[in-house]
C-alpha cells in the first residue's frame, strides 16, 4: 500500500489551463472521494495519478516515488472506469486473470489471486460466464475483480456506478465500502454524486474550475462549509439560499433583512457593513415549525415530495428563487398535509444559518 501526494500540480491544454496548482496529500489506507459538477477537473486529476494525462507542473508521489515520468502499467495503480470494459468472448475468470497472464506471472499465482478476489467480491458461481450473461452490478464486481488481482498500492476509480440503476448504485456503494475495509488500500473515487461521496469517503475534495475548495470530512463539509459553493453542493437536498441586505451591525452581532420579508440576528466575529449584500443559507431539514425560530418566511407550496418518514415542500420553483423544506411525516401531518397553491410558514433558527457575502465566502 501507499500514499499519493500531489504538490502545485497542474494541467494545461494549449493555453488553457484546467488544473490550477493542486496540492494534495492522500493517506496510506485512506478513501479519498474527489466530488464536483461536470467539467470540474477531478476525473482528470485522477487520470494524472493513474499516467493517463501527462502533468504540465507540479509533482505526484505514489508512496516515496515520484511518477510524473513514470508509464502507468509501472505505477502500482488500478483503475476502474465507467465502461466496464470486459473482453466479450472472455469468460469472468479468463477477464480477471488477462492482465496478469499477459505479464507472464505464474500460472498458480495468477489463479491464487482470481480465486480469493472472486471470494471477496461474492462473484464465485459467475466465473465461467461470459459478459452478456451477466447484469450491471455483476460486471462492475468483475471490473473491480481485474483492479483487485493486480495487488496495487493504490486503487482509482473514476465514476464506476454512473451507468447502474438507482438500486444498484445503493448496493454497490456498499460493496465498495466493505471492500476498502476488507483491503484496506488506499482508494480516490471520483463522483459527480455527493451521496456517493457523503457515504464512502473518509475524506472528501470538493473541486469547482480546476480549483480545490474545500477537502475534509463529510460531516464537516456539510457543517461547516467553506464557502457557499460547498454549502450548496454538499447535502441533499441543496442547502437554501436566501438574499439579503445588513441593516445594523454592532456587539458582535449583525441584522439581516430578507428579500422574502423578516429579519433575523445572527452571531459573527468578521461584521460586514451596514447595507452590505449578503446570502443567508439554510438547509431544508434545519427548517422548524412557524413561531419557534428567529424568523418566520412563508412558503407557496408548489411541489410536495412524500418519501415516507419525511416530505419536501417546493417553493419558488417558477420564479427560480427555490426554496425547499423538509418536513417529517406522521399519520397526523399526513391527514392536515399541505397541497399545491396553499402556504406554509416556517421559521429560520438563527443557530442553524449559514452566512455568505457577495463573493461566496464563509462569514463567521
Amino acid at each position: 500500500m501507499a500514499g499519493v501526494s500531489l504538490s502545485d500540480v497542474k494541467k494545461r491544454f494549449g493555453a488553457a489551463e484546467v488544473i490550477h496548482g493542486v496540492d494534495l496529500t492522500v493517506e496510506d489506507g485512506e478513501f479519498v472521494v474527489f466530488v464536483g459538477p461536470s467539467g470540474c477537473g477531478k476525473s482528470t486529476l485522477l487520470r494524472m495519478i493513474a499516467g493517463l494525462e501527462d502533468i504540465s507542473g507540479g509533482e505526484v508521489r505514489i508512496g516515496e516515488r515520484v511518477v510524473n515520468d513514470v508509464e502507468a502499467s509501472d505505477r502500482g495503480t488500478a483503475m476502474v472506469f465507467q465502461t466496464y470494459a470486459l473482453y466479450p468472448h472472455m469468460t469472468v475468470a479468463q477477464n480477471m486473470s488477462f492482465g496478469l497472464r499477459m505479464t507472464g506471472n505464474d500460472k498458480a499465482d495468477t489463479e491464487a489471486r482470481v480465486s480469493r478476489a472472486a471470494e471477496v467480491l461474492q462473484i464465485e458461481p459467475l466465473m465461467d460466464r461470459r459478459p452478456k450473461a451477466l447484469s450491471g452490478g455483476q460486471r462492475q464486481r468483475v471490473a473491480i475483480g481485474r483492479a483487485i488481482v493486480r495487488d496495487p498500492s493504490v486503487f482509482l476509480f473514476d465514476e464506476p456506478l454512473s451507468n447502474l440503476d438507482a438500486e444498484l448504485r445503493v448496493q454497490m456503494r456498499v460493496e465498495i465500502a466493505r471492500l476498502h475495509g476488507e483491503l484496506g488500500t488506499t482508494m480516490i473515487y471520483v463522483t459527480h454524486d455527493q451521496t456517493e461521496a457523503m457515504t464512502l469517503a473518509d475524506r472528501i475534495v470538493v473541486l469547482r474550475a480546476g480549483r480545490v475548495e474545500q477537502v475534509g470530512r463529510p460531516l464537516e463539509l456539510y457543517h461547516d462549509p467553506a464557502n457557499q459553493f460547498v454549502a450548496g453542493f454538499i447535502g441533499s437536498p441543496r442547502m437554501n439560499f436566501l438574499p439579503g441586505t445588513v441593516v445594523s451591525r454592532g456587539d458582535g452581532r449583525v441584522r439581516l433583512r430578507l428579500e422574502r420579508g423578516g429579519e433575523i440576528e445572527l452571531p459573527l466575529e468578521t461584521l460586514p457593513r451596514e447595507g452590505a449584500a449578503v446570502t443567508l443559507g439554510i438547509r431544508p431539514e434545519h427548517f422548524v415549525p412557524a413561531g419557534q425560530g428567529d424568523c418566520d418566511i412563508t412558503l407557496e407550496v408548489e411541489v410536495i415530495e412524500h418519501l415516507g418518514a419525511t416530505s419536501f415542500v417546493y417553493s419558488g420553483t417558477r420564479s427560480g428563487a427555490q426554496i425547499i423544506a423538509q418536513r417529517p411525516e406522521t399519520p397526523e401531518s399526513a391527514e392536515a398535509s399541505e397541497h399545491a397553491g396553499e402556504r406554509l410558514t416556517v421559521a429560520i433558527p438563527a443557530a442553524r444559518a449559514f452566512l455568505f457575502d457577495d463573493s461566496g465566502a464563509r462569514l463567521r
